[in-house]
């Protein structure tokens, strides 16, 4: 008689999706009855990001989506800090102080010293969102105060071009401004010096001027801007603040175009925005917002706790948050300097231009901004070759680009775009390599010539 012997085989050999993990499909809306392997846990979550696709194909973000490893391991050492206890992390405190100090100078802010780090007056943000919010709120503030104690007898208004990110929309309708946009036309996709002086009126917080817009990638004539602001003023008009929106392009135009007069060396420039996690190469989400000078924050918007172990201010719009993108940050200008930056920003530019070129050269398209100002390219179809720039970029999806297509804003909304954003990590290779599958797409739109079919289906354009 002989004896069957029954065993469960060894994980090294056993199947893996059957033997070692779930025969069943995890629960999505409920948390799971019981505890699971971490390493099963990981694996579930793990292929199903693969379904994401690679972010590094995603010319739709100007978020950064590489980092050198050094500062990876350094952010990830530093998942725990929260920024907003500074006196239990002290050293992480100092560092972020350091960033808005570094950032302030790069703008030119005024009476900074290098023996006083508090002499910068800004913040570490939530991105350029939470940082819009802070200088728009500082706006405000200091509108009030001027107006006196009938403020609330009036409604604040802010011009701004209808060309402005979803964020300034967004400030407007939670802290009841009235915005005031300035229409686009087609051919022209900035605000000018004769549209803002139109505008503003005694109830106006402030003007903002984009430098690097969301739509383009161009840059708003900021100096004649606040030109025809200070002559308005001088003249007896009224006198408005400008705040500039350099999200895009703040860590861009001081290394390609260092000559251009557009931050504090504007006297009208009382405060600006940028986003570390676009061309300040950090991983999301970090921005900072600066103000030219400590007259320029009021008072009345910095708080005081002791709760966390020792008083300190602060002004934000969230409380904790973590510190590692502020430590990934600094780590950044420590390590590029401000010629890491020249060479990068260059190399981007260079490669922009080089793409431009390439598709204004295949005869198939009309190229609206070719990455000179900072490593944006817009560009649209010319004439009716029988598809739409949203069925070029739905083809393209199919091979791996994500490459928003979209309508530019009032009033050239009869305008439609293609839009790629050139950022570290992709090299002239892939834009070669972007170049000819563009050119495939074409070949193969030309045979279908869908119409339009896809207009319907519109990628996200941030």
């Amino acid at each position: 008689m002989s004896h069957r012997h029954t065993h469960t085989p060894a994980p090294s050999i056993a199947p893996a999706y059957t033997g070692r993990l779930f025969m069943a499909p995890i629960p999505r809306l409920r948390m799971p009855d019981e505890s699971m392997d971490p390493q099963a846990a990981y694996r579930f979550i793990h292929d199903e990001l693969m379904l994401d696709g690679s972010s590094r194909l995603n010319l739709a973000t100007f978020v950064t989506t590489w980092m050198d490893p050094e500062a990876e391991k350094l952010m990830a050492e530093t998942f725990d800090k929260n920024m907003i206890d500074k006196d239990e992390y002290p050293a992480t405190a100092a560092i972020e102080q350091r960033c808005v100090c570094m950032v302030a100078d790069l703008f030119h802010a005024e009476g900074l010293r290098d023996d006083d780090p508090s002499s910068a007056i800004g913040v570490s943000t939530v991105g350029s969102s939470e940082a819009v919010m802070l200088g728009g709120l500082a706006m405000s503030w200091r509108w009030r105060k001027k107006v006196g104690d009938g403020w609330r007898q009036r409604k604040p208004n802010l011009v701004m071009g209808s060309n402005v990110q979803v964020v300034w929309e967004k400030f407007c309708r939670y802290f009841d401004v009235e915005p005031i946009y300035l229409p686009m036309e087609e051919g022209r996709y900035v605000i000018t010096p004769e549209q803002v002086v139109a505008a503003v009126n005694e109830d106006t917080i402030g003007v903002v001027a984009i430098l690097g817009t969301t739509y383009t990638g161009e840059l708003e004539p900021i100096a004649e801007i606040c030109a025809a602001l200070d002559q308005l003023a001088a003249d007896g008009g009224v006198d408005v603040p400008v705040h500039v929106d350099a999200a895009s392009g703040g860590f861009v135009v001081p290394f390609l175009h260092p000559e251009l007069r557009w931050d504090f060396r504007l006297p009208r420039v009382v405060s600006i925005n940028v986003s570390g996690h676009k061309y300040g190469l950090t991983y999301p989400g970090v921005g900072f917002v600066v103000w030219r000078a400590a007259a320029y924050l009021p008072d009345e918007l910095v708080f005081r706790v002791n709760y966390l172990g020792g008083d300190m201010p602060t002004f934000t719009l969230n409380f904790s948050k973590g510190g590692n993108q502020v430590i990934g940050q600094y780590y950044n200008f420590l390590r590029l300097g401000r010629a890491g930056y020249k060479q990068v920003m260059t190399s981007l530019s260079e490669t922009a231009r080089w793409l431009g070129d390439q598709l204004r050269n295949s005869e198939h398209f009309e190229v609206i901004t070719d990455g000179s100002a900072i490593p944006v390219i817009a560009f649209r179809l010319k004439g009716d070759p029988g598809y739409t720039e949203f069925d070029v970029s739905h083809a393209l999806r199919s091979f791996g680009w994500q490459v928003p297509a979209y309508t530019m804003p009032d009033d050239a909304k009869d305008v439609t775009v293609l839009r790629v954003v050139v950022r570290e990590g992709f090299s002239t290779d892939l834009a070669r390599a972007l170049k000819d599958d563009t050119l495939t797409v074409l070949k193969n739109l030309d045979e279908l010539k869908p119409n339009g079919h896809f207009d319907g289906v519109r990628p996200f354009a941030h």
